[in-house]
């Protein structure tokens, strides 16, 4: 496990390597957001802008998205894995925001939990890029690089993954770590091919040495 003063050189090259990392779902509102963070479960983010450019286009506000019938929004995001199923929860969602919470999206995360298709994952990246309240929002890659560098542990669930990242960085730093994270995670530390010959965290990155030295063996 990597060690306080290991894990700021971590996050300052993530920062050097990703100093613009953002959010990567077009939205222009908190309820924009919340539909697109929605709508990206398992899911990449470049197909989510796909649809939504002509989705928020055609659906402005929760009453829009409850004005047509289930089959015809589940048409408009068929493109999207579980379209089905989160067309329900979209309109199911927009029903609770008009009923419960004015049409608003609720600025706390236990509130946001409580809406229909949002998880705390959802919730955190809602509280965070929408109302810039630190929050470490964990998803696959966020996961995947704490556990190969060795911050958190491998059996950790995702849960305990958050509590411990939030544990060892600043607060004020959550927010932009955990784009940092996902920007590491996705565009140098991938699933099947990480870069870890280029990497600057090589020397640390307990997963990095044992592939490198399995590369050696199989070149030996």
């Amino acid at each position: 496990m990597l060690n306080n003063t290991q894990i700021r050189y971590c996050l300052d090259q993530m920062g050097e390597m990703f100093p613009d990392a953002h959010c990567e779902l077009n939205h222009s509102n908190p309820f924009e957001l919340i539909i697109a963070v929605s709508l990206s479960a398992q899911c990449t983010d470049a197909l989510v802008n796909k649809v939504t450019k002509n989705l928020f286009q055609k659906y402005k506000k929760p009453e829009d998205y409850l004005s047509v019938a289930l089959e015809e929004l589940q048409n408009d995001i068929r493109s999207i894995g579980l379209y089905r199923n989160k067309a329900k929860n979209i309109q199911n969602l927009s029903r609770m925001l008009l009923e419960q919470y004015n049409g608003e999206i609720p600025m706390d995360r236990d509130e946001l939990t409580k809406l229909p298709g949002v998880g705390r994952k959802t919730a955190n990246v809602v509280v965070s890029v929408a109302f810039n309240i630190p929050a470490i929002a964990v998803d696959t890659h966020v996961e995947r690089v704490s556990k190969r560098l060795g911050i958190c542990r491998w059996k950790d669930s995702v849960l305990e993954v958050e509590k411990t990242l939030m544990r060892k960085i600043p607060p004020e730093e959550w927010s932009v770590t955990h784009h940092r994270l996902i920007f590491f995670g996705r565009y140098h530390c991938k699933a099947q091919n990480p870069q870890c010959p280029s990497c600057p965290l090589l020397e640390l990155c307990r997963e990095g040495k044992k592939r490198m030295k399995a590369k050696d063996v199989s070149y030996g």
